[in-house]
C-alpha cells in the first residue's frame, strides 16, 4: 500500500474532549470522510473517519459497539474496496451508523479512546485503485490549453462539445498525497528544433482535479445512464495530475497524453461520501450544443455539478482559486460515457474530472495556463497544495483536506 507522512495542516488543536467539534468545522458530523491510517504503536493499516482533529478507528469502534456482522467486516478491512463493492445501501448502514457513533451521547465513553489525534497519525492510499480515466471536462482549460499547444486554431476539438473527452491513465502511479514526485525524463522536442531529444522534463506542472471514487461494480457489457451515476459513486477527493508539457506535446499527437502524465497522480487521503455533498449540487453551465439522448440531463434535479471552491498553491503562497461549479460535464455524464460503450466499472476505479478552471485569470488550474505557456513551470524543490471546500447543511462547510507533493530531481 503506497504511504506518506500525512500532508494534511492539522489546524487548531484538538480540544480537550474530542467530541466538541465546532459547528463550522469542516470535518464535522455533515462530513465523515474515510481514510486509512497508522499510529507509531500499531502499524497495521485501518479504516479511519475524520472528525474535527481526530480520526475515529472505524474498526475498532464496530468492535467495540457490537456493530452487525456487515458493518464489522466493512469497517474492519484495511482499506476501503470492500466498502466500495458493497454498493450504496451498504454505503449508506455504515454511514448512518458511524454518524451515531459519533453524536449520539449513549456511545461516548466507548469511543472516546478510539479517537486518535490528527498530528499521531499517518495516512495511506485509502484504496487500492483498479483503473483510472481522466477527463478534459473543462471549457476554460481546454480552450486555454487548445490556443497555447495550436495556436490559429480552432482551441477546441470538434467533439469536445459532444461528449467527455478522456484518456486512460496508469492506476499503478496514483499515490497519497506527501508522496514526492521525481522529476520524469522523456523525449520532447524543444522550441527551434528539427529533432527530439531526451532529458528531464523542463516543463513540469500541476492539474487541479478532483477525483471520483468509484464502488458498485457493473458487469462487463452492461451501460450505466446518468440518472444511476451515484449508485457507483462513492466518494470525492482531490486529484493532482502532475503533467509534463513538453514530453505531452511530442507526444500526444495521434493518441493524446501518455508518458507526460503516467509519471505520478497525487490524491488526498481523505474520500469525502458523495451524501456529505448534498448541499453542494449545482446545475452546469449553459450548453450551446445539442446531446445525445444518454448524455442529455436538461432539466435534471438536482443537478450533478458541485459547488466545490478549490486553492492551488506553490511554495505556500496560493495563485489561483478555480471553482467546480464552472465544469462543462458532470461528473454523472463523465460515468454514463465512460460505460455507454459496455466497458465495466470495478470497486476502486478512479477517475479525474480534468484540470478545473473558471473565465477568471486568477481561476485557472494549471501552471501553463496562469503563465501562458512560457515559463513558471516547477523547479526541483518545489512544493504544490492543493485544497478545497463545499457548503454543507445549516451554512457548514465540507472539507476536503489538501493534496501536497514537493518535487524531487530526475534520477
Amino acid at each position: 500500500m503506497s504511504a506518506a507522512p500525512s500532508a494534511e495542516s492539522p489546524g487548531p488543536a484538538p480540544a480537550a474532549d474530542p467530541f466538541a467539534v465546532p459547528h463550522d468545522d469542516p470535518f464535522g458530523p455533515h462530513n465523515l470522510p474515510y481514510g486509512v491510517f497508522t499510529t507509531a504503536g500499531d502499524p497495521a493499516p485501518r479504516l479511519g473517519v475524520r472528525y474535527g482533529g481526530h480520526v475515529l478507528d472505524a474498526g475498532a469502534a464496530a468492535r467495540a459497539l457490537g456493530a452487525p456482522a456487515e458493518v464489522a467486516r466493512l469497517l474492519g478491512a484495511p482499506v476501503l474496496n470492500p466498502l466500495l463493492a458493497a454498493g450504496r445501501p451498504a454505503w449508506t448502514r455504515v454511514r448512518a451508523a458511524l454518524t451515531s457513533w459519533l453524536t449520539e451521547p449513549a456511545h461516548r465513553e466507548a469511543v472516546r479512546p478510539l479517537l486518535v489525534p490528527l498530528d499521531a497519525v499517518t495516512l495511506h492510499l485509502p484504496f487500492e485503485v483498479a483503473d483510472y480515466v481522466d477527463f478534459y471536462a473543462s471549457e476554460h482549460h481546454a480552450a486555454n490549453v487548445g490556443r497555447i499547444f495550436r495556436p490559429g486554431a480552432d482551441p477546441l476539438p470538434a467533439n469536445w462539445k459532444h461528449l467527455p473527452v478522456g484518456y486512460h491513465g496508469r492506476a499503478g502511479t496514483v499515490v497519497v498525497s506527501g508522496t514526492p514526485v521525481v522529476r520524469p525524463c522523456g523525449q520532447r522536442r524543444l522550441p527551434g528544433e528539427d529533432a527530439p531529444s531526451y532529458g528531464p522534463s523542463l516543463r513540469l506542472d500541476v492539474e487541479v482535479e478532483l477525483g471520483f471514487v468509484v464502488g458498485g461494480p457493473t458487469e462487463q457489457g452492461s451501460r450505466v445512464p446518468m440518472g444511476e451515476a451515484d449508485e457507483h459513486v462513492f466518494g470525492v477527493c482531490l486529484l493532482n495530475d502532475w503533467s509534463a508539457r513538453d514530453i505531452q506535446a511530442w507526444e500526444y499527437v495521434p493518441l493524446g497524453p501518455f508518458l507526460g502524465k503516467s509519471f505520478a497522480t497525487s490524491v488526498s487521503p481523505w474520500v469525502v461520501p458523495l451524501d456529505a455533498l448534498a448541499h453542494a449540487r449545482v446545475a452546469p453551465p449553459g450548453r450551446d450544443a445539442a446531446l445525445l439522448p444518454y448524455l442529455d440531463d436538461a432539466g435534471v434535479t438536482p443537478g450533478c455539478g458541485l459547488d466545490v471552491r478549490l486553492e492551488l498553491a506553490v511554495n505556500g503562497v496560493v495563485v489561483a482559486r478555480p471553482p467546480f461549479a464552472a465544469m462543462y460535464w458532470t461528473y454523472a455524464q463523465m460515468v454514463a460515457h465512460m460505460t455507454v460503450n459496455g466497458a465495466s466499472l470495478r470497486a476502486g476505479d478512479l477517475f479525474g474530472s480534468g484540470t478545473v478552471s473558471g473565465a477568471g485569470a486568477d481561476e485557472v488550474g494549471a501552471l501553463i495556463e496562469l503563465y501562458g505557456g512560457g515559463g513558471g513551470f516547477l523547479a526541483d524543490g518545489d512544493e504544490v497544495t492543493i485544497t478545497g471546500v463545499a457548503p454543507g447543511a445549516g451554512g457548514t462547510r465540507v472539507g476536503f483536506g489538501a493534496v501536497t507533493g514537493r518535487v524531487e530531481a530526475a534520477r
